[in-house]
């Protein structure tokens, strides 16, 4: 039993993590708070921060070694990643204000991409660990152990910035229109407020934060090309605990979270990745909006389009067009060497899962930013049985979308209770609960080794034929999740996204539905995941991480969330132009990232929603006005 002195020590580390989450986090909600977008480059700020902070700090210490010309360092380094995020906000974030949220978040994680490659060219791929603070270097006698002096200094930073976020918010015009942005954008606008100039303000303010826990931190922890992503997570989960747009909240959930971080390695060492989604999923069932948010006066959703762009059968024209498609498929491993038909199997496996997310985003409104867990589990469901009880690859293929579909059943059980981001980051805890048990169960799952050996049947070994079974089993999944669409169920969805009030009062169970519809989109993401064990061979927590998530989601949002070829064709667009790049250049993330943020600022509704827009501009009269009755009363871009 550890003694009293080092629990308090414990402690004292809790709450110096815990300033720099506040940090981040107070940056993310206010800018959420206020622009509603959903800002992945977030800890592209924070990552920025930290290199900066190595440039900055040892060049005015060289001049001054002193405390001060530290802090000189560290406040420049914050200001110049400031000032980044107003460029962001002028250059990308200010011309798609109107678009849909989600192909916000898109545009912010083209961001990732190009700002992780400008890091590597610019500061390479080491890490750098930035110079001590002067005069905080040494330790310090507490109850008879050692405490760094520096982390009483950061200990002191987070109160320290909350009694400064608060003045600024309670003491000062732009404070009180942020706050009243938070509450009502819209009525905020009414009033004649220049919004243009308070999402800028509120951009530098957010990256200004975040670029300073990013520099803070560079005495203690290297700066390093990975840090963006690893510490965005975090910052999401105390964002959402502490309810988007309350600082406060902010506050108290970042000392929960370091906490239950500090001792949770200490009392439950097997789970502490869980731990705190853990948090998230109990607060986010027994309080919705957060422990010190406030609920929503309408629905909270977010802002999508009203009705998929066609809403019709497919035409003649369609159907002709779907001719030489099908030959070409069929014919590929014929015209196609083995590297064209692998990569061909992974864009099918991938375009299902897309499919199968773009029927929760597009068809039932709900946004899921954690796909891949059930991806994932229909993966290991196939790989366990051939690997550990020596089945044969069909009835390991039949258990991938039942134990998918399940595990998809209870999450989505709370999933649906909630709407908007609290909904979308719930997906997320629970992909981050699977993915912890991926990653710690090593007895089972091998850990982050793996299992290997995940080998189709005799009839199916060969690459073409194994080919013919995914191109058929993918296509007649999506043909009947796209029957489903245009069923009364599919209508009933439609009807319950777009004002479930008036849904509730015609009769239809709107929670029942949302739930059927998140068991049946996780079961088909499931057998894509099996699908794909057996096309790599082998299985691993990668399948079910973040990144492999937000890749997802980007190919739904790249085609076109609003149609219902763009998540097969957005798939393809992604994968395709990622393994092109990849062997082509080491910059592939930039061009990547600058695709895809060109892309969103051409066609805002996809590569599909954009060409069927582009036709109805061309088409003129007429044509052009049934084009536009097919958009549906969705933003314009």
């Amino acid at each position: 039993m550890p003694d009293v002195s080092f629990l308090f020590l414990q402690a004292l580390n809790g709450l110096a993590s815990a300033s720099s989450l506040f940090l981040i986090a107070a940056g993310l909600t206010i800018v959420f708070g206020v622009t509603r977008i959903v800002n992945f480059a977030h800890g592209s700020f924070y990552m920025l921060g930290a290199y900066f902070g190595v440039t900055l700090i040892p060049r005015l210490l060289e001049a001054s070694s002193t405390f001060p010309a530290f802090l000189v360092g560290v406040l420049a380094a914050a200001v110049a990643v400031g000032a980044i995020g107003v460029a962001m906000e002028l250059v990308l974030l200010r011309r798609i204000y109107a678009v849909p949220e989600l192909f916000q978040l898109l545009a912010t994680f083209g961001v990732v991409l190009a700002v992780e490659d400008l890091v590597l060219k610019i500061w390479g791929p080491l890490d750098l660990l930035g110079p001590r603070a002067p005069g905080l270097r040494g330790a310090v006698d507490i109850l008879g152990h050692r405490f760094p002096a520096y982390e009483l200094f950061l200990i002191g930073v987070g109160p320290l910035v909350l009694a400064l976020l608060w003045l600024i918010m309670y003491r000062t015009r732009f404070g009180v229109l942020v706050r009243a942005a938070t509450q009502d954008r819209e009525m905020v606008g009414a009033l004649g407020v220049n919004q243009a100039l308070l999402f800028t303000g509120t951009l530098f303010l957010g990256a200004l934060l975040a670029g300073l826990a990013g520099a803070l931190q560079t005495p203690k922890l290297a700066a390093n090309p990975n840090m963006d992503i690893s510490v965005i997570a975090e910052a999401f989960v105390v964002t959402v605990v502490g309810g988007m747009g309350s600082v406060s909240g902010a506050f108290v959930a970042a000392v929960l979270i370091a906490e239950l971080q500090a001792f949770g390695i200490l009392i439950f060492p097997k789970i502490t990745l869980v731990l705190v989604f853990l948090l998230m999923a109990l607060v986010l069932v027994v309080r919705p909006w957060g422990l010190m948010g406030r609920p929503e006066a309408g629905p909270a959703r977010a802002r999508l389009p009203e009705g998929i762009v066609r809403l019709e059968r497919l035409s003649r024209a369609g159907t002709v067009a779907l001719v030489p498609l099908g030959l070409l498929l069929t014919s590929l491993p014929l015209l196609g060497d083995g590297y064209t038909i692998k990569l061909v199997i992974e864009v099918l496996c991938f375009a299902l899962a897309a499919f199968s997310l773009n029927f929760l985003i597009g068809v039932g409104g709900i946004v899921s930013f954690g796909h891949a867990a059930y991806f994932g589990l229909g993966a290991y469901a196939a790989g366990l049985m051939v690997t550990r009880l020596g089945v044969a690859m069909e009835p390991a293929l039949i258990a991938a979308p039942v134990v998918a579909g399940l595990g998809a059943a209870l999450f989505g059980f709370f999933v649906v209770r909630l709407s908007g981001i609290y909904l979308a980051m719930l997906t997320l805890a629970f992909a981050q609960i699977v993915y912890a048990v991926a990653f710690q169960w090593v007895e089972l799952t091998g850990g982050d080794n793996g299992v290997v050996g995940v080998w189709p049947s005799r009839w199916a070994a060969g690459r073409a034929s194994y080919y013919y079974l995914v191109l058929a089993v993918s296509a007649i999944i999506i043909v009947l999740l796209r029957r489903g669409i245009y069923a009364p169920f599919g209508y009933t969805l439609r009807a319950a996204r777009d004002s479930s009030p008036r849904a509730d009062a015609i009769g239809i169970d709107v929670r029942a539905h949302r739930w059927l519809a998140f068991a049946v989109a996780g079961a088909a993401a499931g057998l894509a995941g099996g699908l794909f064990a057996f096309a790599k061979g082998s299985i691993d927590p990668t399948l079910i991480s973040i990144p492999m998530s937000i890749d997802f989601l980007v190919m739904t949002l790249l085609g076109g969330v609003e149609t219902i070829a763009g998540p097969l064709v957005g798939a393809a667009a992604f994968h395709s132009i990622r393994d092109v790049l990849m062997p082509l250049t080491d910059h592939w993330r930039l061009l990547l990232g600058l695709a895809i943020i060109a892309i969103v600022l051409a066609m805002p509704r996809g590569l599909v929603g954009g060409a069927l827009v582009l036709r109805a501009r061309l088409g003129g009269g007429r044509g052009a006005l049934k084009a536009r009755a097919q958009l549906g009363r969705g933003a314009g871009p």
